[in-house]
């Protein structure tokens, strides 16, 4: 027969009652096994659970304020220093060099419209007759170049009609190149300087108005103007012309359309107008017959040759 032990809950116990109790033996003299102490489980309320389930929702929804900073502390090392490769700084160089580009542009234009804004109603006539010449030339040109074409592929002998088309480009590259005189109707552009203002600049945008407006043959004094011609001024004043001193007046004798040359002078801001502005004085005189007879000399090209087929 054995003797067991009841042994009640902490909670039931009274704190009076708490006495030390004999150990349990049993007949054969050996003590059994305690069991352990049994804990009440105290189960929360509801209500309880409802509002502790709460409160942890809403305690993250809200993430602490040191995970805050210590994501502001990631994004700002991940962004400076700036890491960029090879690739991405040749792109932003492009793409800086394009916008000065762009912005050099808009501002020329918007200058040039002032100045046309700021023009009188003759001036823009004048302006858009130069243009509608300018049109015509380069028809006239295309037609030309057509009818050559055609006279080549219809010639029953086109060897003869060959040698001929070469001949007559033979003479207008002479020209061009200031081998061979020129004659025809132009102008005569005079340009006194009394102050000396006129710089080597200045001589060169007179040189390129007329070029663009169909100048074909070109004599300033008594150099002949060829493509390679520059202007460069002299240290005690003047200007030199592919190495020649010209003193003024500044004489252009040139082959061209009278009315497509001289409205091209005269335009509003054109040469007139800038020589005006530094005290010197452009006379423009239109004459049916005009002769360049000023002429250059060839250089042998040192290391050029024709290319063979």
């Amino acid at each position: 027969m054995q003797l067991t032990k009841v042994v009640r809950p902490e909670a039931e116990r009274k704190p009076a009652e708490r006495k030390p109790q004999p150990a349990a033996v049993s007949a054969s003299g050996v003590e059994p096994e305690r069991e352990p102490a049994s804990v009440p489980v105290v189960e929360a309320a509801p209500e309880c659970e409802q509002e502790q389930e709460a409160a942890d929702e809403a305690g993250s929804d809200q993430p602490p304020a040191a995970d805050r900073s210590a994501g502001r502390r990631r994004l700002k090392a991940a962004l400076w220093p700036p890491r960029l490769s090879r690739g991405q700084l040749v792109v932003a160089l492009l793409l800086f060099s394009l916008g000065l580009a762009l912005a050099i542009q808009v501002r020329s234009t918007n200058d040039h419209h002032s100045q046309l804004r700021g023009a009188r109603q003759e001036d823009l006539v004048r302006i858009l007759d130069e243009l509608d010449s300018r049109q015509q030339r380069l028809q006239q040109e295309k037609a030309e170049l057509e009818q050559s074409l055609a006279k080549l592929e219809n010639s029953s002998n086109q060897a003869k009609e060959a040698q001929e088309q070469t001949r007559k480009k033979t003479t207008e590259l002479g020209v061009l190149a200031g081998t061979v005189k020129a004659t025809g109707p132009g102008i005569v552009l005079t340009v006194d300087d009394p102050q000396g203002q006129v710089k080597a600049d200045m001589l060169l945008d007179t040189l390129q108005e007329l070029r663009a407006a169909g100048a074909e043959a070109i004599q300033i004094n008594d150099v002949r103007v060829v493509v390679n011609t520059y202007f460069t001024d002299l240290s005690g004043g003047g200007v030199q012309i592919d190495g020649k001193k010209v003193s003024q007046p500044y004489r252009f004798t040139v082959v061209g359309n009278p009315q497509d040359l001289t409205p091209a002078l005269n335009i509003p801001g054109g040469v007139v107008r800038t020589l005006e502005s530094h005290q010197a004085r452009a006379t423009i005189a239109q004459q049916q017959k005009v002769v360049v007879d000023a002429l250059v000399d060839l250089k042998t090209p040192q290391y050029a040759k024709p290319a063979s087929k």
